[in-house]
């Protein structure tokens, strides 16, 4: 097996497309699919199911990968130590969220992308119980996430910082006035979201549906910005990190209404128990953990 055809399946896995794939490998289409079809033929079985536009990892392809992660992984090593490279090189893939690549990571960016230039970081959209399985599943190398709890089975994690919340809404909102609110006036309210699968979003939801037998409703948003938009035009209020709507409180397009979620969230960076880190990952947590933890600091 080729190592060319090894990091070609490994992307393609990922991703789960050989258009996307081929764009980050800058390669042509035909060419990923080619070697795709070139390591199904030097190991006698079909590694991908064609589903139309589609497709997905068959039985083989499923066994192959956490093998071909390694060997990706173990040359990079291998190259590192016998090149001996001063700089810091190789590939990062980092799941994340809309509020942390917005609010906490821009700093993160710009430093590899100014200092360490050979560090390619891939950030993928992804959130809770979804991250926290593909970093079990090797998908990513390091993933973000926002949780109460700190402890996941099968994971590492390094704690970065609490992360706090802010119930906002219009200035013109009916509980903008009011010196406190309660969880019961929640439920009586038109409350917006993001998708369901946020943690701070599936908390909110069981304080009210613990008051409110027979549920509650949001109107949901597909991302952070939209629903700020949503609750600064009067259609409701909204849960949200506080680190999203700084520039609002600020410009008083939004009021932070007087009302703390009786729950702590945590953002966190994990990856999978018994991983090695290659050095470039290792550089990755270790600036990271820094970098979020000076931005939080008060």
């Amino acid at each position: 097996m080729e190592l060319r055809l090894l990091v070609t399946f490994e992307k393609v896995a990922t991703v789960l497309s050989f258009t996307r794939a081929a764009a980050e490998l800058k390669y042509a289409q035909s060419s990923v699919t080619s070697q795709v079809r070139a390591l199904e033929t030097s190991l006698g079985t079909e590694l991908f199911d064609r589903l139309g536009s589609r497709i997905r990892l068959t039985e083989a392809g499923e066994r192959l990968l956490p093998y071909a992660r390694q060997i990706i992984e173990l040359t990079e090593e291998a190259r590192a130590a016998v090149v001996g490279a001063e700089e810091p090189s190789g590939a990062v893939a980092v799941a994340t969220m809309e509020s942390l690549t917005s609010y906490r990571l821009p700093p993160l960016l710009e430093l590899f992308h100014h200092r360490y230039p050979g560090v390619r970081l891939s950030l993928r959209t992804t959130i809770g119980d979804a991250t926290k399985e593909a970093l079990r599943q090797g998908t990513y190398d390091v993933g973000f996430l926002m949780e109460r709890e700190r402890v996941h089975p099968g994971l590492e994690t390094e704690v970065l910082a609490e992360e706090p919340l802010a119930l906002v809404a219009a200035p013109a909102h009916p509980l903008a006035a009011r010196s406190a609110v309660t969880t019961a006036e929640l439920t009586e309210v038109s409350l917006l979201a993001t998708e369901p699968g946020c943690a701070y979003r599936d908390l909110f939801e069981q304080e009210l549906v613990s008051l409110a037998p027979h549920g509650v409703s949001f109107m949901e948003f597909g991302t952070i910005e939209a629903t700020k938009q949503g609750a600064s035009g009067g259609l409701g209020v909204a849960l949200l990190p506080a680190v999203t709507v700084g520039r609002e409180l600020a410009g008083g397009t939004l009021v932070r209404l007087p009302w703390e979620p009786p729950f702590t969230l945590w953002t966190q960076l994990a990856w999978r128990s018994g991983k090695r880190l290659p050095a470039q990952v290792r550089l990755f947590v270790e600036q990271a953990v820094r970098l979020v933890r000076e931005q939080a600091s008060p």
